[in-house]
């Protein structure tokens, strides 16, 4: 049952996946692990069904679909007796459609994966990172940047203290930057405040010259 009344979409919309959205190729994504993680939090009967092609008269099945062409998958997930479901094409990894005859096993399970995650969505959870597929690249580059800023970040402040001092002076410099607004004391150095690509290419940039 929904929480005070909600519905399952307002519940699901609900949810902070920030912390787990991946970039990858351009892309935003959201692990079909975590996206199932979240919705069995909130509602614990959930089910998911894949829906296979039917090859032949006595029921043979295989769980992806073609139409001689390219290839696809289906998958239908289920919240309080509400199904909904979706379509996938098979891609690869540069997220072009693979010719029916050239598709594999491993091709088709990714694509249920992330068909899942999908179908998660259209029930509210991370919904918004698809809007990315039609609008703002923008946003899928601010993902990239931040996770490619947080290894190098990472790796960095090892190396000494100097070092580590010299991070936290540049990811301060750089929030700052872009947050012109807020108070000096409210600046920590979190890059995660930052959603202008240009200043956090350029962090990246300077994070990367950072020596011992």
């Amino acid at each position: 049952m929904a929480e005070n009344n909600k519905s399952v979409f307002d519940i699901l919309n609900a949810v902070d996946v920030s912390t787990k959205i991946k970039a990858k190729n351009g892309m935003s994504y959201l692990s079909w692990a975590s996206a199932w993680t979240e919705v069995k939090k909130k509602y614990p009967d959930a089910t998911y069904e894949i829906y296979p092609q039917i090859m032949d008269e006595c029921g043979n099945a295989r769980y992806w679909h073609d139409d001689g062409k390219t290839g696809w998958v289906e998958v239908g997930v289920t919240i309080n007796d509400q199904e909904i479901v979706e379509i996938l094409a098979i891609m690869d990894f540069k997220n072009k459609s693979i010719p029916a005859d050239q598709i594999t096993s491993v091709d088709a399970n990714k694509s249920l994966k992330r068909c899942l995650v999908k179908a998660c969505a259209l029930h509210g959870l991370g919904l918004y990172v698809y809007e990315g597929e039609d609008l703002p690249e923008e946003a899928s580059k601010t993902i990239e940047l931040k996770e490619s800023i947080k290894k190098i970040a990472t790796k960095k402040v090892t190396l000494s203290e100097k070092a580590k001092t010299k991070v936290a002076e540049l990811c301060k410099a750089a929030e700052r930057q872009a947050n012109p607004q807020l108070d000096d004391d409210l600046i920590t150095g979190n890059y995660n405040n930052i959603e202008n690509v240009d200043i956090l290419t350029n962090l990246e940039k300077q994070l990367l010259a950072v020596r011992k």
